[in-house]
């Protein structure tokens, strides 16, 4: 149940098979600006559907904790 959930969070900011993060959700410049697509936000919440990040981008609380996840994997 840990692992599944851990690899949940993680894959809502890693690329997928396109390239595209799902934490970016439908913005063009996030997913393909050189300057921007290496910026990863961490919000409030996530839309459950897609992994968009929603609510504010400056709450980095819990949803920090996927940096210590991605390290353990």
């Amino acid at each position: 149940m840990t692992a599944e959930i851990s690899y949940r969070l993680t894959h809502i900011f890693l690329r997928n098979a396109d390239g595209k993060g799902p934490v970016f959700g439908g913005v063009a410049t996030l997913h393909d600006d050189p300057h921007w697509r290496n910026n990863l936000l961490f919000y409030e919440y996530f839309h459950g559907d897609n992994g968009a990040g929603i609510g504010a981008s400056h709450q980095t609380g819990w949803s920090g904790l996927v940096a210590k996840l991605i390290q353990q994997s």
